[in-house]
């Protein structure tokens, strides 16, 4: 694939964060080896327009995200509308969370472009033929804990860049910022149940989603929980994709949530079940509610899944 430069557009929209920092309720800061560290809702307050700031340096500056209201059932919530006519490098190559942050004492799940540069996740990058050769880059960290200097080390061996060369935005799950950000996925979880699948997601050539926004959580347990919810149960994703009629049949039958058997038990129900291990849990659960799949070259639309209203319910108003 070209590369599309997704660490220098995010890292265009990191100087802008910190230009307005007090009107997002952000916390800038310099670790001791030069790395930025954007606090969007630790320390600092953050907000809604953290979250679009957010979910934009996840995307690598390569997706739409506003907010819009979304319906379910008579039900009227506060959602996000994410766009995308670059999924696969925008989505799995930047916003997925696959890059576990794991250097002694600390923890976060690592999204955003510098995954691109580091690509530590072998095989999937070599599936999505992509691959940035930046010198600089932006990481998204789902984490209670802001990042220390060690944390920054580590990160910027792995990368390949130093330290100085790097913008860390963090937000804990229970936050409103880091809520937003990852029901913002819902396109990138359809992709990412895609390619478990088997499927090239080098072949949707666009995507719209949306899914509701859940209520602050009072810790991160309830907040996973939550925002998984919002878009297993509440989240709709539309694919447009180079395949046939009978290969996009099948897809929308085994894409959505509701293929997995887990559906219609709250998440954090399933994740107890689980052991709060997610290598426990359905791989199959992990994908929008609903779905729907058109052909370039037929112009036909395969539809897929159902939304569960009550299941939403039960887990965003307990």
């Amino acid at each position: 694939m070209i590369d599309l430069g997704l660490n220098e557009r995010a890292w265009a929209l990191a100087d802008d964060c910190e230009s307005r920092a007090t009107e997002l309720r952000v916390a800038v800061s310099r670790l001791p080896g030069g790395a930025r560290v954007l606090d969007c809702g630790i320390s600092a307050g953050g907000g809604w327009e953290a979250g679009l700031v957010l979910t934009s340096l996840c995307m690598g500056g390569l997706g739409r995200v506003q907010y819009v209201p979304v319906v379910i059932d008579g039900d009227e919530w506060n959602g996000v509308q994410v766009t995308t006519d670059h999924p696969a490098v925008a989505c799995m190559a930047s916003q997925y969370a696959g890059w576990a942050i794991d250097p002694a004492g600390y923890f976060a799940m690592g999204s955003g472009p510098l995954r691109a540069k580091a690509t530590v996740e072998t095989e999937l990058f070599e599936r999505l033929d992509y691959r940035e050769d930046a010198s600089r880059g932006v990481l998204v960290l789902e984490s209670p804990t802001p990042p220390t200097d060690a944390v920054a080390a580590w990160v910027a061996r792995k990368a390949g860049v130093s330290p100085d060369a790097m913008t860390l935005a963090v937000a804990p799950t229970a936050s409103v910022a880091g809520g937003v950000q990852i029901v913002a996925r819902v396109i990138e979880t359809g992709l990412h149940k895609m390619d478990t699948l088997g499927f090239d997601v080098r072949r949707v050539v666009s995507a719209v989603g949306t899914a509701p926004i859940p209520p602050v959580a009072k810790n991160d347990l309830r907040a996973i929980g939550r925002t998984n919810d919002c878009v297993l149960y509440g989240g709709r994703a539309r694919y447009t994709v180079q395949a046939g009629d009978d290969e996009l049949a099948d897809l929308a039958a085994r894409l959505p949530a509701s293929a997995s058997a887990d559906y219609g038990t709250p998440f954090h129900d399933v994740f107890e079940r689980a052991g709060r291990d997610f290598y426990k849990i359905d791989p199959m659960l992990f994908s929008p509610a609903e779905v729907w799949l058109t052909s370039v070259a037929t112009g036909r639309t395969f539809h897929g899944g159902r939304l569960d209203a009550a299941v939403l319910r039960a887990s965003l108003l307990a």
